[in-house]
Order: C-alpha cells, then structure tokens, then sequence
C-alpha cells in the first residue's frame, strides 16, 4: 500500500505540546487515522484510541478527566478518533487539558456539523484546527515523481482517496469507489441528523452531481424534489458540512454590472460525484468531460486554499450578460482568475473585456489536463 506524505504533516508537528489539543476534520477514508498513527509512531510514546468502541467511549464523562487518564496511563501523546462519536466531546476535553496540559490530544472527527459545533466553544483557545481533505495533485506528484495524461484521467474518473489512487488493480479501484460511496459517504449524516426522507436526500445529491459547474437554482430543486426551500438548503448544508461538497459563490465588486448572490456546487471528490450518477466509464470520451476537469480544478484550488494562513477564497466571476470566468481566488491583496478547458487549443482564451476593466491588477491563466499534468500549478 502506497503510504502518501500529507502537506499538513509538518503543520501538525509544529504544533504538538504546546498546550492545545490537535483537532483533524475531514471526510471519512480521507486518511485521518492513518496520518494520526503515523504521527503516533514517529513519537514513539502515544497511543491511538477508536473512539467508536463502547470500552473506550465509557471513559469520557464529563466531570471525570481522571477516567481518560487512566485509559491512557502513562502516555503523553494520544489520538482519540473519530471522536464526533462522544456526546459532550467539547466539554470532556476542555477538563481534560485543563487538568492534564502536558498530554497532548489529537482528536479527529469526519464530519465538522457535529464534532466541530460540539468543540469549537468550550475549546476556544485551547486548540489548532486542521482539515485533511482526498489526496491533492500536489502529494500524489510528490509520492509518484510524474503525473501522465492517462493517470489524470484516472483521477477524473475515480477520484484522489487514498486507497482508490494507491491501489493498481482498475477493477478494485472501482470497488473501492463503490464501496466508500455506499458504505461512508452519508454515514455521519445519517447517524447524527433527522433525515425525514433519505430518498429525497440522496436524489438531490445525484441533481447536484449533475449540476456541477453550473448555476444552482434552490427553488427549482425544491419544485423537482417536491419539498421546501428550508429542506432543500439544509440538506445542501449538511453536504458541505460533512465534506461532500462545497458551496463556491460569485465574486463580484460591482452589484450593477455582475451576478451578487449566485452559487454553484461542486464536488470535493470526482469519484463520489461520478459514484452517486453511477457513470464511471473513462473521461475521454464522455459529454460530461469538462465540467468533470472543472470540478477537480476547482477541489484543487479548495484544498489549497484551506491550507493557507491568509484569509483566502475560491469563487466563480459571472456579469448579467452571461460571460464567466471559472475559478477567482481571492486573497488579502490578489485577485488570481482560471479559465478551465478540455481543448489543448487555447491561444485565442482571453478573459472578458469587463472583467479586464473592473480588474486590471488581476491574473489570467487558462488551465488544461495537459498544462495541469506538466507543471505544479496545483501547489
């Protein structure tokens, strides 16, 4: 099994034993556990706790830090995971670091709706927050040196999870994607949140999936589905908040001439979004192509961006004449614009004419899977 180096890895390090607890979000199967074990063995005295079994959560009640001290004795480094499972997580640790500050906690969660609203308060000032997402082109270019055509293909097709890109076998890939879409994917949501009527739920995943690159319009999903605005907009929210996919909204500076209060979907992981319309043939020759590269450029840039100090965000430029531009990231000082195309045949691509007025200081670059697998643009 192909073990990949993690960008966050040196982040988390540098941040161990002082004072605060480690919290990991990120999607089940995105390599949590596997990083935290890591993490665990080069120190050489922790100890990894699964936070799902009944003989471990019994140690954690609020009130009584001394319990958890005595599951994990002497130890000074320990990782409680999957830890959205324990009911007060937020509450038990704040008394634990109070009163042990000098073990240091590692506590990972898949899904930020209920591991983070448990722990953010009672947490405040006690913890670094780090969020690991499916693999990026950048780690995968670092564990295999070169990226081909065909390889980026393969992404676009099964997507970056780390067992799926680790594993050579085709057939298993596709197993595997199965099976994580099947078996993972809603699991949090449906453990912790009422969901009145799955069906509806996991319809509006496949309408998302099928809209992506595209202008989502909530009403006209309610009017599909046949259900309200309210339960279509929480359902959308909790996908974000589990890390299915991601809300990008428009940018713009001038409400006259732009689109303000769009949005559009994508999806964190090309797999899962391929999975859930059950289309899982190769790219070439599919009708779907370039909003699938748009998609994978898109989670890209996102999981870039989340790794960044600075206040960073990923959005799309549209104007009330129809014109786009497919990815603006935003920072505190640059406004950076990507153009995504299938076609290698883009030396006439330029960005429009008003985007160019109302931002002159701004970058273009068009981004193809033959420019894309050439450089390290996604660094």
């Amino acid at each position: 099994m192909t073990l990949f180096e993690r960008t966050i890895e040196d982040d988390i390090r540098k941040r161990l034993f002082k004072g605060r607890a480690i919290l990991l979000f990120g999607p089940r199967q995105a390599g949590k556990t596997t990083l935290s074990k890591k993490i665990l063995k080069e120190y050489g005295e922790g100890e990894y706790f699964n936070c799902e079994l009944v003989s471990v959560r019994q140690a954690f009640v609020p009130g009584k830090p001394e319990l958890i001290k005595e599951l994990i004795g002497k130890r000074t480094l320990v990782v409680f995971d999957e830890a959205q499972t324990i009911q007060d997580i937020g509450i038990i640790l704040k008394t634990f670091i109070d009163t042990y500050p000098e073990i240091q906690v590692i506590a990972t969660g898949s899904s930020s709706f209920d591991l983070a609203n448990k722990i953010n308060e009672p947490l405040t000032g006690r913890a670094f927050e780090f969020t690991l997402f499916p693999l990026s082109l950048h780690e995968i270019r670092n564990a295999f040196s070169d990226i081909s055509l065909e390889m980026l293909n393969e992404y676009l097709r099964l997507g970056m999870y780390p067992a799926i890109v680790g594993e050579r076998d085709r057939a298993i890939r596709e197993d595997l994607l199965k099976n994580l879409t099947t078996n993972y994917l809603y699991k949090d949501i449906y453990t912790f949140e009422s969901i009145r009527n799955p069906r509806v739920f996991e319809d509006l995943v496949r309408l998302l999936a099928l809209q992506v690159g595209s202008l989502v319009s909530v009403n006209e999903l309610s009017q599909t589905l046949g259900v309200s605005r309210l339960t279509v907009e929480k359902y959308i929210r909790l996908l974000e908040q589990s890390y299915v996919i991601r809300v990008v909204r428009s940018f713009s500076r001038n409400s006259r001439t732009e689109i303000k209060k769009a949005f559009k979907v994508f999806f964190y992981d090309n797999g899962i979004r391929n999975a859930v319309i059950d289309r899982l043939s190769d790219v070439s020759g599919r009708d779907d192509r370039g909003a699938l590269f748009e998609n994978f450029f898109v989670a890209e840039r996102l999981k870039i961006a989340s790794l960044r100090d600075a206040h960073s965000r990923v959005l799309f430029w549209r104007n009330r004449q129809g014109e786009e531009i497919d990815v603006i990231e935003e920072t505190e000082d640059k406004i950076s614009a990507f153009e995504c195309k299938w076609s290698n045949n883009v030396a006439r691509v330029r960005p429009p004419a008003q985007f160019l007025k109302s931002y002159p200081d701004a970058s273009f670059c068009v981004v193809t899977p033959e420019i894309l697998v050439q450089s390290d643009l996604c660094k």
